[in-house]
């Protein structure tokens, strides 16, 4: 005999009772039994559980229904209370007693963050779930009697027995030019105390990568600012470039450079930071603005105080964000900070979850987490509208190993990866990368031709000095040869060399490698040689801005700019040594 509950705002009366039991004893050919509550948050109509079915006529469901409605659907002035009030109003007094059939089943568990739901047989993978009509959560385990699923909202308001329905949609989050300049959470809700976004669109978090088709070559360079990268890893729009590194060896110093690098440049920027420190968070979102970045950026923020889930779905959000511009013919920069954290995070719900733990306990949909969220970012064929998806993913190792479970995966997905060594960051080469485990897939075609023809032989020259270095140290006697090549080497890690949150010009970048590689800098004392460049291009720009333009404009170095250098250095180098 099958139960079937029947819960309404008020008292049924017998010719409603009597319609409502012969349609249901006929569907169950007369085996049915029918429960009736009172539930008077319903408000008016019907609501019907048979089974996993559900039927909701309620005006409470309509209203649910109402909260829902996009930002474009609400009238202009929505700001005005008393317009939303007979909104209201008027959606009450034209009730008209509709059922909308639904999927439903209970809540049988609920605890940290994940629920347990007997019922729900047409649940799928992703789908969203409505726990009462006050909780989301995401479905993320199908089985055999029941659905596993993340609580989304405060995990605090779910409890056994719970009513659940499945709404046929996944999780969307507003998305559009509205949220740039502010910090929201991962529901795109705002956290930054600057009102609400009127976003016009929404998109959900889980979206189709590009098809292979649907992509163009990766050949347009997209300027970090840092000389040491953009001469020897160079990163082209639309390509995957994974910064990895002990904690506190610059990662992030990185990225925000090269955010504040996209100034004037027409590149949107995402940040999306994954278990920081919310103090942390402020002191990037205070960099931004100091530098005048945030009027292009987005932050995406979920803090190490907020749920597994939420943090788990901060990086698909902030894509989702990033994959709207690139759709509308934009360049986009987004940084994951970091998937490692992200990892752990789904690790914990994992398990959580009763899934079966494989390599470090990880479970076996890893590689897929990170690769369907990676693979979204490309440059996108002139015919679907030539924008382009930049991804920087970070990725945390632990005492160097970047054999490590998540790294090895990461790099395996990326296009190349900026290596940032521990013994290189503390010796005070900084930004400290290594330049034999870093390596950029794209290469020198995501360069200038300016660039790409004074750094070909930066990363040789670079590789021998490091080797050269480590013999140098035993102390035994060196032939000429050999201590021209140190002291070359020498200078070269001293241009090399950046402070943080002072991007470069391109432009810049190309004459201060022009005068290292040329071994203009022999006659200046190594400890110079950082005050020398910043003041030599300073003096370019006044004296020689005709370099400059020529470099911009042609992206070449010809052969009088080279000659025009050469001259400049000889004419500075006599005012540096007077001032010294």
């Amino acid at each position: 005999m099958t139960t079937i509950r029947v819960l309404s705002a008020k008292t049924l009366d017998n010719a409603s009772k009597k319609k409502i039991e012969t349609a249901f004893s006929k569907k169950h050919n007369g085996e049915a039994e029918f429960s009736y509550e009172i539930d008077v948050s319903l408000i008016g109509g019907v609501l019907i559980i048979d089974g996993e079915d559900y039927y909701d006529a309620t005006v409470k469901g309509q209203l649910n229904n109402f909260k829902r409605v996009k930002s474009k659907d609400v009238p202009k002035d929505a700001d005005d209370v008393k317009s939303i009030e007979k909104q209201l109003t008027d959606k009450i007094k034209d009730y008209k007693p509709t059922y909308e059939k639904m999927s439903s089943g209970m809540v049988a568990y609920a605890g940290d963050g994940v629920v347990r739901i007997s019922g729900l047989a047409g649940a799928k993978y992703g789908e969203l779930l409505d726990i009462e009509g006050d909780v989301q959560a995401i479905v993320l385990n199908l089985e055999e009697n029941e659905v596993g699923a993340i609580v989304l909202d405060d995990e605090d308001k779910v409890a056994a027995n719970m009513l659940v329905k499945a709404t046929g949609r996944i999780v969307e989050v507003p998305v559009g030019e509205e949220l740039l300049g502010r910090v929201v959470n991962p529901l795109g809700v705002p956290v930054d105390g600057l009102g609400d976004i009127r976003a016009k669109k929404t998109r959900p978090i889980e979206h189709p990568a590009p098809k292979i088709i649907d992509r163009d070559k990766v050949n347009e360079p997209l300027q970090t600012g840092i000389l040491a990268i953009d001469a020897m890893i160079p990163i082209g729009k639309g390509q995957r470039e994974l910064i990895i590194g002990d904690r506190q060896t610059g990662k992030t110093s990185i990225a925000i450079d090269t955010i504040i690098n996209q100034k004037g440049k027409n590149v949107y920027c995402v940040y999306v930071a994954i278990g920081q420190k919310a103090s942390s968070i402020s002191g990037i979102m205070h960099t931004l603005t100091e530098f005048g970045a945030m009027e292009y950026t987005t932050i995406v923020c979920s803090t190490a105080r907020d749920s597994s889930p939420m943090q788990y779905i901060a990086p698909f959000s902030g894509c989702a964000m990033a994959e709207e511009l690139m759709h509308e013919g934009k360049d986009v920069l987004i940084v994951y900070d970091d998937l490692s954290k992200h990892a752990v995070a789904y690790r914990a719900m994992s398990l959580l979850l009763k899934r079966p733990p494989g390599r470090e306990a990880f479970p076996g949909d890893i590689f897929y987490l990170h690769s369907r969220l990676l693979e979204r970012a490309a440059k996108l064929g002139k015919e679907y509208g030539g924008g382009s998806m930049t991804a920087l993913p970070i990725v945390e190792t632990l005492a160097g190993d970047i054999s490590a479970y998540i790294p090895t995966n990461i790099i395996s997905i990326t296009d190349g990866q900026i290596y940032l060594e521990n013994e290189l960051f503390n010796a005070g080469v900084r930004p400290a990368v290594n330049v034999g485990l870093s390596v950029s897939r794209v290469g020198s075609s995501a360069q200038i031709k300016a660039m790409k023809k004074i750094s070909g032989k930066l990363r040789l020259d670079l590789s021998q000095y490091r080797e050269l270095a480590v013999f140098a140290q035993f102390g035994s006697e060196l032939d000429s040869t050999t201590s021209a090549l140190l002291e070359q080497g020498e200078r070269t890690t001293e241009s090399l060399k950046q402070d943080v949150n002072s991007p470069l010009s391109v432009e810049h970048q190309v004459i201060i490698l022009y005068i290292t590689m040329k071994e203009l800098l022999r006659k200046i004392p190594t400890d110079k040689i950082r005050e020398f460049n910043r003041g030599f291009v300073d003096y370019v720009e006044v004296n020689y801005k005709h370099i400059i333009d020529n470099i911009r404009e042609t992206e070449e170095l010809s052969l009088e700019n080279c000659l025009d250098i050469e001259d400049a250095v000889k004419q500075y180098r006599e005012f540096f040594f007077k001032s010294n």
